[in-house]
C-alpha cells in the first residue's frame, strides 16, 4: 500500500514539495558522501576537457535522492536537464523526439530506466555509444537504414531495481553508483535543512525524533515533517519539541524505529500463524491479504535492514530482535532467529 505514510514511493502530494526543498549543488546535498566525492571528480575532468560527462545510472530503493543527484548534476555542468521515465517512452519515436531536441552536453534523465521497451532500448544503443540515431525507413524489402547524428549529452537512468536492466544496457553506463539507506544524523541534518526551509520552529530533539522514524529515507523524512508540522500548529504552539514529535508520529502509528500498523502486522502474523517462521511468501501475502510482490518489494527490505526478518531457503522468519521490540515473548534460536 503505497499512501502510507512511511511509503519510500513517491505521492502527488510531495511533488511540490520535494522541488521546493531539493538542494541545487553537490555542496548542498546532504549523505551519500562517496558518490557525491566521484561525481565532483567526474564533472570537473568532463568540464575541463569540453566533453559531455560519461552516462550515469543510480541505483537503489526509492526515495533517497536518485532524481535529485540527476538535477544537480546538470546543474554542476550547467546545462539543461530533460526529464522522462521508462513507461513514458511508449515507441522509438518517441525516444527519438526527445534525444534530436537535446542542446549539446545536455542531461537527459530517466526515471524507472528498467521498465524501457526492448525495441525502445534498442535505438538507445547506438545513441549512447556513438551519439548517433538509427531510424528504418521504409518497409519490407525496400526498407533502408539512415543515420542521424546526434548532440553529445549524458544520460543519467535511475532504477530501484537494477537486475532488470539488460546486461547491453547497464554496461553502456560508464558511471554506475549505489544510493544507499541514510543514517539518523544525516536525515537529522534533512529535517532541520527542509526545517528552515518551510519555515517550522524545530528543536533538535524534534528532528531526532523525526529522523528515527524515517526508515532511512529522506522523502519519507520530508513527509514526516510536514505532517508533525500540522500537529504542532494546531496542538502545541508551532513549535516541533522531541515530545511533540513523539505524539505527533504517535498519532500516525508510526513508532521510533519508523514501522507503522501494517509492518506490525506482517511480523505478528507470523509469529501467531506461523510460530515465527519459516513461512511461504505466498502464504505470507494471503494471511494479510496483500500481494507477493508488495510484500517482497516495499514491506521486506527496510525489515531485513532492521534484522527483524530473515529469507531462508524454506521462507520468511521472524528474528529474535524483531520479538523484542515488538514486546512479544520467543525463544532464541542461535541467538537470531526467534
Amino acid at each position: 500500500m503505497e499512501d502510507r505514510i512511511i511509503a519510500a514511493g513517491r505521492k502527488s502530494e510531495d511533488d511540490w514539495q520535494e522541488v521546493s526543498l531539493r538542494p541545487r549543488t553537490l555542496s548542498e546535498y546532504i549523505g551519500q558522501d562517496k558518490i557525491k566525492d566521484k561525481l565532483r571528480i567526474f564533472i570537473s575532468a568532463a568540464r575541463g576537457r569540453g566533453d559531455a560527462l560519461d552516462h550515469v545510472l543510480l541505483y537503489g530503493p526509492p526515495g533517497l535522492g536518485k532524481t535529485t543527484l540527476a538535477s544537480i548534476i546538470a546543474s554542476e555542468l550547467g546545462v539543461n536537464l530533460r526529464t522522462t521515465s521508462g513507461p513514458a517512452i511508449e515507441r522509438p519515436g518517441d525516444l527519438a523526439a526527445i534525444l534530436t531536441n537535446l542542446s549539446p552536453f545536455d542531461v537527459l534523465f530517466i526515471d524507472e530506466i528498467h521498465r524501457l521497451q526492448r525495441t525502445v532500448e534498442e535505438i538507445l544503443y547506438p545513441a549512447l555509444e556513438d551519439f548517433a540515431l538509427d531510424i528504418i525507413i521504409g518497409k519490407g524489402p525496400s526498407a533502408r537504414s539512415l543515420r542521424l547524428d546526434l548532440t553529445p549529452f549524458t544520460l543519467v537512468g535511475a532504477t530501484t531495481r537494477a537486475g532488470a536492466l539488460s546486461s547491453p544496457l547497464r554496461d553502456r553506463f560508464g558511471v554506475v553508483e549505489r544510493l544507499d539507506f541514510y543514517g539518523p544524523e544525516e536525515l537529522k541534518q534533512i529535517v532541520v535543512r527542509s526545517a528552515g526551509i518551510l519555515k517550522v520552529n524545530i528543536t533538535a530533539e524534534g528532528a531526532a525524533a523525526i529522523a528515527r522514524s524515517a526508515r532511512g529515507t529522506p522523502r519519507v523524512a520530508n513527509r514526516l515533517l510536514r505532517r508533525v508540522r500540522d500537529f504542532a500548529e494546531v496542538c502545541a504552539g508551532g513549535v516541533i519539541s522531541g515530545e511533540v514529535a513523539e505524539l505527533a508520529l504517535g498519532m500516525l502509528e508510526v513508532d521510533r524505529l519508523g514501522l507503522d500498523e501494517i509492518d506490525r502486522r506482517l511480523l505478528l502474523t507470523m509469529v501467531e500463524k506461523y510460530g515465527g517462521g519459516p513461512v511461504g511468501l505466498d502464504t505470507l501475502a494471503a494471511s494479510i491479504a496483500e500481494e507477493a510482490e508488495t510484500i517482497e518489494d516495499i514491506y521486506e527490505p527496510y525489515l531485513m535492514q532492521l534484522g527483524f526478518l530473515q529469507r531462508t531457503p524454506r521462507g520468511r522468519v521472524v528474528t529474535a530482535a524483531a520479538c523484542r521490540h515488538l514486546g512479544i515473548q520467543g525463544k532464541d534460536r542461535q541467538d537470531t532467529i526467534w
